[in-house]
């Protein structure tokens, strides 16, 4: 870590939920410079290298080819693949699998017909496939599901594809929809030149943002290691050792005095003359109040019996009273 988190303290890190899988991380404060390089490490990972799922495939009955209409289905093959392809699945294992759909009835086509094996799971079930509008028309398709990293495109699949039917589509893998960073000055102290950076990440629910980003970070870590296998310190002096630096913070924040409440005296509903004899005396909080005994009150300016009776009874109500002589 850099030396100069020893006078900045250890970055802040915080989260906040914008919406449904969709989170905004801060990191903070951070050497001049270091919130880019952070930031846009994340995101590059984030973009490409995280695990999904998607429809590599479809085996449509009595169809050949993408460019082909079913005679009483709504949409064209190739709608319907588009369709699918906005499938957001959750797989367990990185073998193949294959969902079915069958469907003789007329009506709309979401993605709750589907049937699915035991390792997958359709996280957005109301997704829109298709719609059967002639009465006899039956809609039957095998979609091959599998799991992996980044983008692969069709013309790539075809050539390794094996069975003459199956419609080859690109590969969409990554799980994530958005991301996002930005870098801002923030300051500690008198040091004005220094980053904090907030990361914002949207994903398609079949992981969530703060796992996603646990992956990405252990990605680039796990890079960064091969530069120094053997775990070697270098320039120790000019390295910056977190749980010191941890420890430090914890003992100066232990050693902060404790701050005492302040409930202003207003709230009790003093007279304004005693109210102000109270005030012009120093005294302005509850706390302060009760601490006084009836002599320091009684020497007070403008402050005479029956405003000792009135703060008697004020304190009653709050289950306090005056400080013993």
């Amino acid at each position: 870590m850099h030396q100069i988190q020893e006078e900045i303290g250890i970055p802040k890190f915080k989260s906040k939920e914008k919406g449904d899988n969709h989170m905004v991380f801060t990191l903070g404060p951070l050497p001049s410079g270091y919130g880019m390089t952070v930031g846009n490490a994340l995101r590059r990972v984030l973009l490409s290298s995280l695990p999904g799922a998607c429809v590599t495939g479809v085996k449509i009955q009595g169809v050949t080819h993408q460019y082909s209409t079913i005679k009483g289905v709504k949409d064209s093959i190739l709608d319907i693949t588009l369709n699918l392809k906005k499938l957001h699945i959750q797989k367990d294992t990185k073998e193949p699998s294959i969902m079915e759909l069958n469907v003789s009835k007329t009506g709309v086509v979401t993605a709750k017909d589907i049937k699915t094996p035991s390792d997958v799971k359709i996280m957005n079930p109301d997704l829109y496939i298709t719609t059967i509008e002639g009465k006899s028309t039956k809609l039957k398709m095998e979609m091959r599901v599998e799991k992996g990293v980044g983008y692969v495109p069709a013309s790539q699949r075809i050539k390794e594809e094996k069975d003459p039917n199956m419609i080859v589509l690109d590969a969409i893998y990554t799980p994530v929809i958005k991301v996002r960073y930005d870098v801002e000055d923030t300051r500690v102290g008198q040091m004005t030149n220094l980053d904090k950076m907030t990361l914002e990440i949207q994903t398609d629910g079949t992981i969530s943002p703060e796992d996603a980003l646990k992956f990405s970070s252990n990605i680039i870590v796990s890079y960064f290691n091969l530069f120094n296998e053997e775990g070697v310190m270098v320039e120790a002096d000019f390295m910056s050792d977190f749980a010191k630096i941890a420890q430090k913070e914890q003992e100066q924040e232990q050693a902060k005095p404790v701050q005492e409440s302040y409930t202003p005296i207003e709230i009790l509903g003093f007279s304004p003359r005693t109210l102000n004899a109270l005030i012009n005396g120093g005294i302005g909080s509850i706390e302060q109040l009760s601490k006084c005994t009836e002599s320091k009150l009684s020497n007070l300016r403008g402050f005479g019996k029956k405003a000792l009776t009135e703060v008697r009874e004020a304190l009653e109500k709050k289950g306090l009273n005056l400080s013993e002589e």
